[in-house]
């Protein structure tokens, strides 16, 4: 998904804003209540913008009634929600945790026919559009999206003399610059942490593999380029946080990995779009997003869906819509931003040259981010955890048997966070994993389409 870049000022923002106000119409329901759980909404006392969108909704759309379930008190998020299924009380629009979940307990509405004419959706980027649909199904939709890849610091490298990495660069070009620049005495690092070379790395040395070697049936944990991803991981631990010793640590600032690119302590870190109000607010440095060496992002995606116990399914769509991929409704949120002087922490979701250019009207000339928001359509999904069955266990939560010093019957995310350890050699147990993972990842999606 490419654009040419338009030049943007505020008074077209503003009509841009007008305009797309202007054509969101009344859903046309009389009396209709939405019973509606997001974990975003803050409190009542707040007032926070996620809640003055849906204010702004029931303005426009007088004729609804969107009423907050309470989501607080102990249990997790599908806890919660399967407490409401049984009782028949689903919320009627909810955020989704665990999208295939909520599909194979039949929770999801489809939307299949209400998206398919929506001008709206044609401009969603399909890598978001197929993570919500399931056997041909629209069974959600993408509720927001955020590039992930690397924030780099451009005065650090530019103060050592080094040419700041952009999007674009090459793997090894992108290594070479963060290794140059990491200076242990003077409290520089080139990056914050090792751990991230996992997710990405293998994509770049096959192009069949996605996020964390996943290639969209199957986890490749004992191919060879993501034990290449491990090698470099190991390779590059002496440029990041986990590579410094106790004594080392105490001389930097910050008290941890999370801490050192505000700091200005590492040249690049890892981090999501979410973070991108705070840097344009508080980051006293030039900066901007590289995203993933060869020109690309990983990408995480939130998800919302409409019950399939709802009473009015249009009425549910067209708010769930308005709080998700609507150009409307991200155009209001973006006005509401800019009255409380703060950047809009979701990206858009409907991509198009004007919602590119409303969202980086927030925060000046960051040509790698905006260059990121044009080819979202190549990102590598992160979130595979919420769109994927089964993959929560076949990168952390299953335990293939394997004991690891005095730490018995691990899990695999203890495997992929110490691999620095010492304690054994990944390459022993790469075929182990991957076998193990790819038995869940079968029995899950076999389960789903039963």
């Amino acid at each position: 998904m490419k654009f040419f870049r338009k030049p943007a000022s505020i008074l077209i923002l503003l009509v841009l804003v007008v305009s797309l106000m202007a054509v969101s119409a009344p859903v046309g329901a009389q009396s209709v209540v939405l019973r509606y759980a997001n974990w975003n909404l803050g409190t009542e006392e707040e007032n926070n913008i996620q809640r003055q969108l849906v204010a702004a909704y029931m303005e426009a759309n007088p004729g609804v009634t969107i009423e907050f379930v309470d989501m607080s008190g102990e249990g997790g998020w599908e806890e919660k929600l399967t407490n409401f299924a049984a009782r028949g009380e689903l919320p009627d629009v909810f955020m989704a945790n665990n999208t295939p979940y909520y599909v194979q307990s039949g929770w999801t509405a489809d939307l299949t026919e209400l998206v398919q004419d929506d001008p709206d959706w044609q401009t969603v980027p399909q890598v978001l559009k197929d993570a919500v649909t399931y056997s041909g199904a629209v069974l959600g939709l993408p509720s927001a999206q955020f590039v992930m890849g690397y924030f780099i610091n451009q005065d650090l490298f530019e103060a050592a003399n080094l040419d700041a990495p952009q999007y674009g660069i090459s793997v090894d070009d992108f290594f070479a610059a963060a290794s140059a620049l990491t200076d242990v005495r003077k409290s520089i690092l080139g990056l914050h942490e090792m751990g991230p070379i996992l997710g990405w790395y293998p994509s770049t040395q096959d192009s069949n593999l996605k996020w964390f070697s996943f290639d969209g049936t199957h986890m490749n944990y004992n191919s060879t380029a993501f034990r290449g991803a491990v090698n470099k991981a190991l390779e590059m631990r002496p440029h990041t946080w986990q590579g410094l010793t106790d004594e080392q640590k105490a001389t930097f600032k910050s008290q941890g990995p999370w801490e050192l690119f505000l700091n200005q302590e590492s040249g690049a870190v890892w981090d999501g779009g979410w973070v991108v109000p705070a840097y344009a607010q508080n980051a006293t440095f030039n900066w901007d997003f590289m995203g993933i060496p060869g020109g690309n992002q990983a990408m995480v995606a939130d998800i919302i869906v409409v019950s399939a116990t709802t009473a009015d399914v249009a009425a549910a769509y067209d708010f769930a819509k308005w709080m998700s991929f609507s150009t409307a409704g991200y155009a209001k949120e973006a006005e509401l931003a800019a009255a409380a002087g703060v950047v809009p922490t979701r990206m858009p979701v409907s991509i198009t040259p004007e919602s590119i250019d409303l969202y980086m009207s927030f925060m000046g000339d960051r040509p790698g981010l905006r260059q990121a928001l044009e080819n979202l359509d190549n990102s590598l999904v992160e979130s595979l955890a919420k769109i994927i069955p089964g993959y929560i266990n076949a990168r952390w939560e299953g335990k293939p048997g394997i004991d690891v010093g005095e730490s018995l019957d691990v899990n695999l995310g203890f495997m992929f966070d110490n691999i620095a350890s010492g304690s054994f050699k990944f390459e022993d147990y790469a075929a182990q994993l991957e076998g193990f993972a790819n038995n869940i990842l079968d029995e899950a999606r076999a389960k789903l389409s039963d």
